[in-house]
């Protein structure tokens, strides 16, 4: 049956993030495709809350505080994973983020952080977690939940945009040299009903503007992301490595720009 490849059936995954969100959303999906899930991220009030929702859709969970920012805890998450499950199949790196600034208000410590929150810790923790997949379960899948601030031109954008374009060809790299035990690939999100968007959506006329301006007349869901997600972590997607998925309502262009000050 087709549909068994969508499944991840006693697989284990990892997914930074967890708390809330895109993160909290590809957790549960996980677990209702048949994985058990390792939420981790700081706040450890949010990922206990993903755990138990994972729980409560019939999987195990373990909830792992964790600071994707710190070596030493991407170390820890792994280690804890495996001494839960004994094994690692997925891992979705779903940390990140950065806010507009024009340019030349971004200071370089800001840009520095940029490309280390959204780029760096998924390197280094895709570096800990590959060879683990390969000797406990004899290969794997990791997703890069990225952005379309990483192709398309934005005004303010210029250290979050240089991050996930950073993550999109690191994706495609490592991907190049994982295949074809362990397949890598990543989603190019749109602009996605989440806390990070909700000084847009709910502005009334900004709301007005920005569904004016996306193709499909909406802004995404966590549970779009999370479709696309179980998608490349599943089988289904088993002769896909290197892509970039752009799950974006059709957006060719940004469908709000942020001014900022002219030079």
């Amino acid at each position: 049956m087709i549909l068994e490849r969508f499944t991840l059936t006693d697989r284990v995954a990892i997914v930074t993030g967890a708390g809330k969100g895109i993160g909290r959303g590809i957790a549960l999906a996980f677990a209702e495709a048949g994985a058990d899930v390792v939420c981790a991220a700081r706040t450890e009030a949010d990922i206990e809350a993903t755990a138990e929702a994972v729980r409560e859709r019939g999987r195990h969970a373990l909830a792992v505080r964790t600071d994707v920012m710190e070596s030493a805890d991407l170390e820890a998450l792994v280690a804890a994973t495996l001494e839960a499950f004994g094994r690692l199949d997925v891992l979705v790196n779903n940390a990140g983020g950065t806010g507009p600034r024009a340019a030349l208000e971004t200071s370089e410590e800001m840009f520095e952080r940029a490309l280390r929150f959204n780029v760096t810790q998924a390197f280094l923790l895709t570096k800990l977690a590959v060879p683990k997949m390969v000797e406990t379960a004899g290969g794997g899948a990791v997703v890069n939940i990225s952005s379309r601030s990483g192709d398309m031109v934005q005004t303010a954008f210029a250290a979050y945009g240089a991050g996930k374009a950073a993550l999109n060809m690191m994706t495609r790299n490592l991907a190049a040299e994982f295949a074809p035990k362990v397949r890598v690939n990543a989603i190019g999100v749109g602009g996605t009903e989440t806390e990070a968007l909700a000084v847009v959506l709910t502005n009334e006329a900004i709301r007005k503007l920005f569904v004016d301006n996306t193709p499909m007349g909406r802004p995404g869901t966590v549970e779009d992301i999370a479709a696309c997600a179980l998608y490349l972590a599943s089988p289904a997607s088993a002769w896909v490595t290197g892509k970039i998925f752009q799950v974006d309502g059709g957006t060719v262009s940004p469908a709000i720009s942020v001014p900022t000050p002219p030079l």
